[in-house]
């Protein structure tokens, strides 16, 4: 019988997940969990995470608690891993490419990879080493006690309730089951959501001169999240001029939608917003304002506007790539 090995005692996200994680692989698949904290026992174990003090992939050792240790995920990202950090570098690719039936070495495969990694992994590992979401002295404006590792951290028994090793290994066994169900969903999410609309924003991007001469506006050809593939693929494709505008219909509703694309990922700030003019108006004195006819509205920002055409919405984004 194949044997995991970590911590006994009270638990944390990442050992649960790392364990989580170990036992999709085809190494350690099924592996029976050893919960303790005695070298001699641990020693034996196939695998070991978040305890032992050794770091040595080789050896399947993954403790991350040494003063010495400096791992990171590379791929421009910089933030000190943590055991399920060191078993998602490890064995990520694998696990990603097995839940979606793809050799290990698609493209498709490295790209759900490094975004998992981005949305969902790294936040487990600044919260594990205490590295804070922002830089300030300031207090923080809120309390979060919703995100993941907090969830984990809470189904530790309290002071008042009953501490033995069983019950805490119970409780063990659910930690693993939570963070293992949210890690299958985000892979599920990029894999069968995210990933589909990539590619819709990379088409979108290679046929923009079809949409305009300028190169600025982009025609999606359905719905999709767009706008972090937007920055990505921009860099990816080597677009000589940013993308201004997006436009796309909106089914719902059988309105067409221009959406001003912002400086940066969840930035307020638009690269160019809609005519300033516009703003606010809606329909008819939208249309008499502009000189497009079909108006339906720009919203007071100038961040989105609405046409009851196609051709419209390319009017009014045109029109915003000209203004003073």
């Amino acid at each position: 019988m194949v044997r995991i090995g970590t911590h006994s005692g009270s638990f944390h996200c990442d050992e649960a997940l790392g364990c989580f994680l170990l036992q999709q692989t085809s190494a350690f698949k099924d592996a029976q969990l050893v919960r303790t904290r005695d070298p001699a026992v641990l020693q034996d174990l196939d695998v070991v995470i978040d305890v032992g003090g050794v770091y040595d992939p080789s050896a399947n050792r993954f403790d991350h608690h040494q003063r010495e240790f400096d791992q990171v995920f590379g791929h421009g990202f910089n933030t000190k891993l943590s055991s399920a950090g060191l078993v998602y570098k490890h064995y990520g690719k694998e696990i990603i490419a097995e839940l979606n039936g793809l050799p290990v070495d698609h493209p498709d495969v490295q790209t759900i990879y490094l975004a998992v990694y981005k949305h969902f992994m790294e936040a487990i590992d600044a919260i594990d080493n205490g590295v804070n979401q922002w830089d300030s002295s300031e207090p923080p404006k809120y309390v979060n006690n919703t995100h993941l590792s907090a969830r984990v951290g809470q189904l530790n028994p309290n002071w008042n309730e009953e501490q033995s090793n069983a019950e805490l290994d119970r409780r063990f066994a659910k930690a693993m089951q939570l963070t293992g169900q949210e890690f299958l969903e985000s892979v599920r999410w990029y894999s069968k959501v995210w990933m589909p609309a990539r590619r819709y924003v990379r088409e979108a991007i290679e046929q923009r001169f079809e949409v305009d001469k300028s190169g600025e506006i982009i025609k999606l050809a359905t719905v999709v999240p767009w706008k972090e593939h937007l920055y990505e693929l921009e860099e990816e494709l080597g677009t000589e001029k940013p993308i201004t505008f997006c436009i796309y219909e909106d089914t719902r509703e059988q309105k067409w939608r221009v959406q001003a694309v912002s400086e940066a990922p969840g930035s307020f700030i638009n690269r160019k917003g809609l005519p300033t003019p516009w703003r606010g108006l809606r329909d008819e004195a939208l249309s008499q304002v502009s000189g497009i006819p079909g108006c339906v509205f720009v919203h007071a920002s100038g961040f989105i506007g609405g046409n009851a055409t196609e051709a419209g919405v390319i009017d009014m984004a045109r029109q915003g790539l000209v203004q003073e």
